[in-house]
């Protein structure tokens, strides 16, 4: 077969880097907007005088720093899955997929940019975006001694020091994380390639206990992350879930993004190895996931729900009872359940690509919007909104996003023609 490249032609760049400006002046238009007293566009309630005293009263700053965790945090989690989907089609010694790992393989480009935003975010933002950040909360002379937080200090902040001040341990655990995230991507990303001008068996076995590795870790690093990176947020909250239900968006959102990406590639002339086939299984993996996205959503949701337990609820009173949150919290469930659920049924709509350039950006962006409903209540309160700076600022991280993968997808061939999966590929059939 003949090598396949995709070609990043500078109109395509063009484009993204006009969405990116466009996007970049909606945001500053949305911070003049909060800057000036008129911030409440769509549900926004962004005044000063929504609260008073200490690390209570709220700052325009405070929103911004929200909206660049939740795309951190989102885009990163993308980034990830891409790295973890290929893992696993080696792991589980898949063929079918032979044709396509290279796409998921090009988001992983996008992890070291996702680290250094997210440790420059929380260096700048971090006391805006968690409450545990503060140090007042773990000095008994304090009036905001918080005991319930000062038992779980050491999660933060250990070795932990009379006045603990920097949060070694979760910053720990954050570069150790990408660390070894970035550091096995960027072994599986060589291996990968050699095997394409030394097509030598080899690769396959390296690759295939090089992906073993990486899911075992993955499996605890992923929770922990989103124990870190979420669940702190609301400090006195705690669900056993957390871990599955991030996950659980991350990687339907993954999904959802290498469909969209893959049938846009085949409608340019790419991925000729591609058929209705491969496009019904990603279409499956979409389907069925966002079935166990709603399954674990239940199941969390419920338990809580059924014990009401008043630590419990406050989680979702927050986001189900408030005026701000409550139609994004019913929308969350028809755009990620009902909506993808209902039209991916049937045989014939997981086949045809214009059905899958419907449903797939609509799931990404409806998941895009779960992780806003996990970090935002916690981190503005009543303060939070949807408006200029979320659309603005989702829309930059859209483009740099698109830019990188696609940047990193141009830098090599589309299909390895070594791969010894190959021809199960390109004679799949179901």
């Amino acid at each position: 077969m003949t090598e396949e490249r995709y070609e990043f032609t500078s109109a395509a760049k063009k484009r993204l880097i006009i969405t990116l400006v466009v996007g970049l002046a909606v945001l500053a238009l949305g911070i003049v907007m909060m800057s000036s007293g008129g911030g409440h566009d769509a549900h926004g309630a962004e005044t000063a005088e929504a609260a008073e005293g200490g690390h209570h009263a709220f700052n325009w700053m405070q929103r911004i720093w929200a909206n660049l965790w939740i795309n951190n945090v989102f885009f990163g989690g993308l980034a990830l899955i891409g790295v973890f989907f290929v893992a696993i089609q080696y792991a589980a010694q898949a063929g079918w997929s032979a044709g396509i790992v290279r796409v998921p393989l090009a988001f992983g480009g996008w992890l070291p940019i996702a680290f250094v935003l997210m440790l420059v975010t929380y260096l700048l933002g971090g006391h805006d975006i968690f409450h545990w950040a503060h140090h007042d909360l773990y000095d008994p002379a304090s009036p905001d001694f918080d005991p319930i937080l000062d038992g779980k200090k050491g999660f933060f902040y250990w070795p932990m020091s009379e006045h603990p001040s920097v949060p070694v341990f979760w910053l720990f655990r954050l570069v150790f994380f990408f660390g070894v995230w970035y550091f096995i991507f960027t072994k599986i990303r060589s291996l990968m390639f050699e095997e394409d001008t030394v097509g030598d068996d080899s690769y396959w076995f390296r690759l295939r206990k090089l992906s073993a590795i990486f899911l075992v870790f993955f499996a605890f690093s992923s929770s922990i992350a989103a124990w870190d990176w979420i669940m702190s947020i609301d400090p006195h909250w705690f669900s056993t879930m957390m871990g599955w239900y991030a996950f659980a968006s991350w990687w339907v959102s993954g999904l959802a993004l290498i469909t969209f990406v893959v049938v846009l590639l085949k409608d340019r002339g790419y991925l000729k190895v591609v058929d209705a086939n491969h496009l019904h299984d990603l279409g499956k993996f979409v389907f069925a996931f966002s079935v166990f996205w709603t399954y674990i959503w239940f199941s969390q949701f419920f338990l809580i729900y059924y014990s009401n337990i008043p630590e419990e609820t406050i989680y979702f009173v927050e986001r189900w009872k408030s005026g701000h949150y409550a139609p994004f919290f019913y929308f969350n469930l028809a755009i990620n359940f009902f909506f993808p659920f209902l039209v991916l049924m049937t045989r014939d709509s997981k086949r045809h690509s214009r059905i899958l350039k419907i449903v797939c950006p609509a799931v990404i962006f409806g998941h895009w919007m779960d992780f806003y409903l996990m970090v935002t209540p916690g981190t503005l309160k009543d303060n939070g909104g949807f408006g200029l700076v979320e659309v603005g600022m989702l829309t930059v991280f859209v483009a740099a996003f698109l830019y990188v993968v696609l940047l990193n997808l141009s830098k090599a061939p589309l299909v390895g023609k070594n791969h010894p999966m190959l021809q199960e590929s390109l004679h799949h059939h179901i």
